[in-house]
């Protein structure tokens, strides 16, 4: 039978055994139901697999694959788009959660303008489950945007492998998901929003991204390694990226609002 509409869910699995039933309910519960959901084991050392297996058990839909060793997010999402049998490859982390309308109003906005990669807006959670901010987005946004701000929420990313093909994510330890909305910008004018809250960011002290040294050091490596930006070009990219992290750190209200939170 076709299914011209299956959307893949793309969830690597490291070290979230504590929010990894959360996140997969949120894809179980959502309103649109032809959807396929491939969680791939980046050899955690929890006890997350047997919580997928039980999953597994009870919905074909929910499908597991173990990596050998360690390879780190990229590899892990990059082998679950391989897998992926769906036209539509959405992203999902295995700390985050969904709304229940996600899926049916994001494909029915990118169906009713023809719109071959979207976002949404969405909250941020602290880690005792309270809502911290919502994170507002533009209504669309560019290659040159993307350079001086990521508006794309991973977990509310998705895009149209019958309009772009199947893309992947560069094979970097961080940043991986803006090196793969970059390159899908290389190919296409814009990304468009859907500035509706459609999705629930889960904080973590413990994540690279708490890091802001770290995060911003992935930052100018993807600038310089990976979209190979001269030395001026990358400072100018990265000149805006610092004053955006400003923005976030001490003007967050103004910083959601201008969607750069």
């Amino acid at each position: 039978m076709s299914r011209p509409f299956l959307v893949s869910v793309v969830t690597p699995s490291y070290n979230s055994e504590k929010y990894l039933a959360g996140t997969i309910d949120s894809v179980l519960d959502q309103s649109f139901f032809d959807w396929e959901m491939i969680i791939v084991d980046d050899c955690s050392p929890d006890n997350a697999n047997q919580l997928v297996e039980s999953y597994v058990a009870k919905d074909s839909r929910i499908k597991l694959i173990k990596l050998d060793e360690n390879a780190g997010a990229a590899v892990a999402r990059n082998v679950a788009i391989r897998a992926a049998q769906g036209r539509f490859i959405a992203f999902l982390d295995s700390d985050d959660r969904w709304l229940p309308d996600k899926l049916e109003k994001q494909l029915c906005f990118m169906k009713k303008y023809d719109v071959a990669f979207s976002y949404t807006s969405y909250e941020k959670l602290n880690e005792n489950g309270s809502v911290a901010g919502k994170v507002n987005i533009p209504p669309k946004v560019t290659y040159n945007d993307l350079l001086k701000v990521c508006s794309i929420g991973c977990l509310t990313a998705m895009y149209d492998t019958e309009k772009i093909g199947k893309v992947y994510m560069p094979l970097i330890r961080k940043r991986q998901d803006v090196g793969l909305w970059l390159r899908i910008l290389k190919d296409i004018p814009y990304a468009h929003g859907l500035d509706e809250v459609l999705a629930q960011y889960q904080l973590r002290s413990d994540s690279i991204s708490a890091n802001k040294l770290k995060a911003a050091s992935y930052t100018w490596r993807l600038y310089r390694d990976v979209e190979k930006l001269t030395m001026p070009v990358a400072a100018y990219y990265f000149a805006h990226y610092a004053i955006n992290g400003v923005l976030r750190k001490n003007f967050p209200r103004l910083a959601s609002a201008l969607g750069q939170a």
